[in-house]
């Protein structure tokens, strides 16, 4: 019995710790926003559409794929994603969705918000977790340690 407890000690707080990065305090962001997202991994390519917008409080976040099928939806409120609608946990979105509001902070909020970033012109890194390299401010690459390559863009614009 106390293995078992162990076990579920150990299990508990590695979840704990592989949770993705949250700021500090909620950057001010250009709200709502409509991007696509192009994920790559290994041979491996799906399109994405993603609208970040204010609701209340908090920000929602709802990823569909191109037929306009939800993936994940999550609301960011106090500093604490929370499931928003029927949809099942979906991890990697949670780490993209922390990944962009990252990547989308101001840069006069982002060493307030993320004492531990790293910005070096059109680069911005949190490691070993994710690096960004920007082509625009809503255009750029991101790449997550241990996980798939993005490439972000807003919706309508043309994308390779």
């Amino acid at each position: 019995m106390i293995r078992f407890l162990l076990v579920g000690c150990v299990l508990l707080l590695s979840a704990c710790a592989s949770q993705a990065p949250l700021p500090e305090r909620t950057p001010n962001l250009a709200l709502p926003l409509q991007l696509h997202i192009e994920r790559q991994m290994a041979e491996q390519r799906q399109d994405w559409l993603l609208v970040i917008q204010r609701e209340g409080p908090g920000i929602r976040w709802s990823m569909m794929d191109p037929l306009g099928i939800p993936v994940a939806r999550q609301k960011l409120i106090d500093g604490q994603w929370q499931a928003d609608g029927l949809l099942p946990p979906n991890p990697e979105a949670r780490e993209l969705f922390a990944a962009l509001l990252f990547a989308l902070t101001p840069a006069g909020e982002l060493h307030r918000n993320y004492p531990a970033a790293r910005q070096d012109g059109g680069q911005r890194s949190l490691s070993p977790r994710w690096n960004i390299r920007y082509s625009q401010p809503l255009s750029f690459e991101l790449n997550v340690s241990q996980g798939p390559h993005y490439r972000v863009t807003p919706l309508g614009e043309h994308t390779p």
